[in-house]
């Protein structure tokens, strides 16, 4: 064998070095053991994901009773989704409730349970149950016709007396505080996905209380219309009157309309939004729920016109 150069002698070492690197030395990644994160499957047998709870009442916030509603449900599904959709629904009024709910459904999740406490009835022979609409939502509430607009609009496929101990709180049920004892715990019980049959029996969805609906109306006189309610806290008045109905009457956009509103006649112009009149003034719009709206640009129409929820209008057809 011939002697190496110096030089050669060097590569040959440098070659002999490499060949017997560890694989933490080498400039590629190992491959993971079998049985590691990066290789092992996700388990088959994993829980159904939780349900997204929409809640709401007419507590306020002033206390600890929608705390307490949302620490029972976290009790019976921890780590729940649970979105407010408003607790300041005004005390008893389950007209408004019933238009809150409808109004708020549609952008929930298909699956989505809602507990809903506006429940003057508390207490009484009144039935606390649960309700699947045809969308597949479920509602947890009194029945005292809360759901009668979105049984309107989405139909109601089958509802259950909650009667069963199990989905309520337990012993000590309280005769004025339903929302923690019996909606709460039955929500989340659905937000688990547990099976809703369990609850109690079946009821008539036919026999279900509503509530009375005041549609607008159109005769030889023009649009009759109710103020329903007021816009949080900017008072402009909701009203029963749908966009499609309005555009009947032959008003477009930019003209002035007539209308007597609680007995006193006005003229409003018909725009598009706020900014289209000058600040302080008047207009008739469209709101964001499809419906004929009344607003003082910047200011309360409610307390600027003296005009509550309950009052009557009258628009005649355009001439």
């Amino acid at each position: 064998m011939s002697c190496l150069s110096g030089r050669s002698y060097f590569f040959l070492v440098l070659f002999l070095a490499s060949s017997v690197m560890s694989p933490a030395q080498s400039s590629m990644p190992a491959p993971a053991p079998a049985g590691s994160a990066a290789t092992t499957a996700p388990p088959t047998s994993a829980s159904p994901p939780l349900r997204t709870i929409g809640f709401m009442t007419d507590f306020d916030v002033k206390d600890d009773a929608v705390g307490i509603c949302k620490a029972v449900m976290e009790g019976v599904a921890p780590g729940v989704k649970i979105n407010d959709i408003t607790h300041q629904v005004t005390p008893f009024d389950i007209e408004e409730g019933a238009r809150f709910l409808a109004g708020s459904a549609p952008y929930f999740a298909k699956n989505a349970v809602f507990v809903v406490v506006v429940d003057p009835g508390v207490g009484s022979n009144r039935k606390a149950i649960i309700a699947e609409s045809g969308v597949g939502q479920f509602f947890v509430l009194p029945d005292n016709g809360l759901l009668t607009l979105l049984t309107d609009r989405d139909g109601i496929l089958a509802a259950r007396e909650i009667t069963n101990p199990k989905w309520m709180i337990g012993a000590g049920i309280s005769s004025t505080f339903h929302g923690r004892d019996i909606f709460s715990p039955a929500g989340a019980h659905l937000a688990r996905g547990d099976n809703w049959t369990e609850a109690g029996p079946a009821i008539d969805v036919t026999k279900l209380v509503r509530l009375q609906v005041h549609s607008a109306v159109i005769d030889a006189n023009g649009l009759h219309g109710k103020v329903l309610g007021l816009d949080g806290p900017f008072g402009n008045l909701v009203l029963n009157i749908p966009a499609d109905t309005f555009a009947k009457m032959g008003y477009a956009i930019g003209e002035t309309v007539p209308v007597a509103l609680d007995g006193k006649e006005y003229r409003f112009p018909f725009v598009k939004t706020f900014s289209d009149v000058q600040v302080g003034a008047p207009l008739f719009y469209i709101d964001s729920r499809g419906r004929l709206s009344l607003g003082v640009n910047q200011r309360n129409f409610s307390e600027t016109y003296k005009v509550m929820p309950g009052a009557e209008l009258l628009i005649p057809a355009k001439h």
